[in-house]
């Protein structure tokens, strides 16, 4: 099989891969990285010195591709399929692209600061960081819903980049602040996320590794 994902199941932009991967039902060999272990640290950084996943290998073309949005374009150009993540239209693409920039911004890793804060010990807490993190989440969240009053997907009636980075942002986001009944679009659109057979799949096999994301602390 010619590509290979480095990954693990719990983190939220290995996700946003998997996602793309699982709607063309993308033949890949899932390697799921332990970064406890010395060895399997170092041959992640050997493919990719930063040592974050996820990084896709592709054999057949003697590419290594890391970052989750890259790695989808990557697909959408060189292994097609069905759903297309990116249209053709350049300035279609390029809202799509920005689309995807706003959630992995200010949805994304926000959501991964307030997280962040929670493993710190007491004495190493950031409450002003924290703050601007939780109001850059709510901002976000109001500029989403009016931009899904349409209904559909994130950029319409086609499944796209965008909706594989709102997977993630979504889940994650609403576990820490949740979406709320003021932002009932969003919200709406987060079911229909929830519901679609690629994301499930992903959700049900990061179940067993719940247990790792920190509770309120």
């Amino acid at each position: 099989m010619s590509l290979t994902l480095h990954y693990h199941p719990l983190p939220s932009f290995c996700w946003k891969s998997l996602i793309a991967l699982y709607e063309n039902a993308t033949p890949f060999t899932p390697n799921n990285v332990d970064l406890t272990d010395p060895a399997e640290r170092a041959a992640l950084r050997a493919l990719w010195p930063i040592g974050r996943f996820p990084v896709l290998r592709d054999e057949a073309r003697g590419e290594t591709v890391p970052e989750s949005s890259v790695i989808i374009e990557y697909l959408d150009r060189h292994y097609p399929g069905t759903v297309r993540f990116l249209p053709d239209d350049p300035d279609q693409a390029l809202a799509t692209r920005l689309r995807d920039r706003f959630l992995d911004l200010y949805v994304h890793l926000q959501v991964q600061k307030i997280v962040g804060d929670r493993l710190r010990p007491a004495e190493r807490k950031d409450p002003h960081g924290l703050a601007e993190a939780r109001a850059q989440v709510h901002s976000s969240y109001a500029i989403l819903d009016r931009q899904l009053a349409h209904g559909g997907w994130m950029m319409g009636e086609r499944f796209s980049l965008a909706d594989c980075a709102a997977a993630p942002s979504l889940f994650y986001g609403n576990k820490v602040e949740p979406i709320g009944a003021d932002h009932r679009h969003l919200a709406a659109y987060f079911e229909r996320l929830k519901a679609r057979p690629s994301f499930t799949r992903v959700l049900v096999e990061a179940e067993p590794y719940f247990g790792f994301f920190p509770s309120e602390g």
